[in-house]
């Protein structure tokens, strides 16, 4: 099939090859019909003298390497010319490590970032069409507004750099604020990931959704939480909290009824674990039986783990938005993945079909 192409640096290449497995998987099944249209009208002939879809149709190598002063340099491998690519790339800190420790890889976020954005420039230059910028974890999204003098809005800046760098379109999940969508003046399409923990979460753990209270860490998340309560037909409530510079954090006091019930916690960025452990013995001093928590992006930053492991959260949920190599294997932790999502999204995008059942709302 001519015209869809998804490629991706070094953030999290097991994530976009599951989805480009995924988009042919689909393409060759629920989608079939379409792409009979597509090939009659590109080649004039019916699907039936055509063979399905194939991988390598699809998914287009590139080499994202480092010089060894630290400069990264991009290399898209196939012809991209007249094609709709989609770069997978969530803006994330590197993995601890490395995918070949014989070469130099990314250090840091901002080395991510320019992989993107190098990515994005290499496509327009080789003359894709359109190019769709695939951010699962939108990094510097925390830095959404100014909250003393003399700062910047970080996400704003990155935001900037994508849209300018020739990107087409923005595909993320789960925002740290709904409002950064704003800062885009290209289309920018914002999935959830309610449904994906709540259907784990009936599936594999039926016995939480007894006396269950779904709890937002914070009164800016409540929405988020509400999302999740509204589908596992659950109360929802919230903590009140007050940050100080440096990161320290106080949680005040708790915003709803929890004592006597099981609670799920539910954030969107899961970094330190800080925020979790202090708002879990917050909950469990109010009376709460037992705490679990559903974070969409697992960062683990530094010895988070062994901060969970000690802490009163009795179990952790969280996407692959951001690889998960260490944590997927963590006792305390499940994975949940959003492949198929982001592959469905991806199809209906290239398609012109709609996608609004996969987006977050405002209301």
């Amino acid at each position: 099939m001519n015209g869809l192409k998804i490629v991706t640096g070094n953030a999290n290449p097991e994530l976009a090859r599951r989805i480009t497995e995924l988009v042919v998987e689909k393409f060759n099944t629920k989608y079939a019909d379409f792409l009979d249209e597509l090939c009659r009208d590109r080649r004039g002939r019916l699907r039936e003298e055509l063979p399905p879809l194939r991988l390598e149709d699809v998914w287009c190598e590139a080499e994202v390497s480092y010089f060894p002063d630290g400069e990264v340099y991009a290399h898209v491998e196939k012809t991209v010319r007249g094609q709709y690519v989609f770069v997978v790339q969530p803006t994330c800190p590197p993995r601890a490590e490395p995918l070949d420790p014989k070469k130099p890889g990314p250090q840091t976020v901002n080395d991510i970032v320019m992989e993107l954005l190098l990515l994005v420039d290499a496509l327009r230059r080789a003359s894709a069409e359109r190019v769709c910028a695939v951010t699962p974890y939108f990094g510097y999204a925390r830095q959404d507004r100014k909250t003393e003098g003399r700062v910047p809005i970080s996400a704003r800046l990155l935001a900037n750099l994508i849209e300018r760098a020739g990107t087409s379109r923005v595909l993320a999940v789960e925002l740290h604020a709904s409002q950064i969508q704003g800062f885009f003046d290209i289309p920018l399409d914002h999935l959830r990931t309610d449904h994906l923990f709540a259907r784990h979460i009936q599936a594999h753990h039926p016995e939480w959704l007894e006396d269950l209270v779904v709890v937002s860490p914070d009164i800016g998340g409540l929405f988020r939480a509400r999302r999740v309560a509204e589908r596992l037909h659950a109360p929802f409530a919230t903590l009140a909290k007050r940050r100080f510079r440096g990161g320290d954090l106080e949680v005040l006091l708790v915003i709803g009824e929890v004592k006597g019930k099981k609670v799920l916690l539910v954030d969107d960025i899961l970094s330190t674990g800080g925020t979790l452990i202090r708002a879990a013995k917050k909950l469990l001093e109010e009376g709460a039986r037992e705490v679990y928590a559903a974070c969409t992006h697992g960062i683990f930053a530094g010895n988070a783990l062994q901060e969970l492991e000690s802490s009163p959260l009795s179990r952790i949920i969280v996407t692959d938005t951001i690889p998960q190599a260490a944590a997927k294997d963590h006792p305390m932790v499940e994975v949940v993945s959003v492949a198929d999502d982001l592959a469905e999204a991806i199809i209906r995008i290239y398609l012109g079909l709609s996608i609004s059942e996969l987006l977050v709302r405002g209301r």
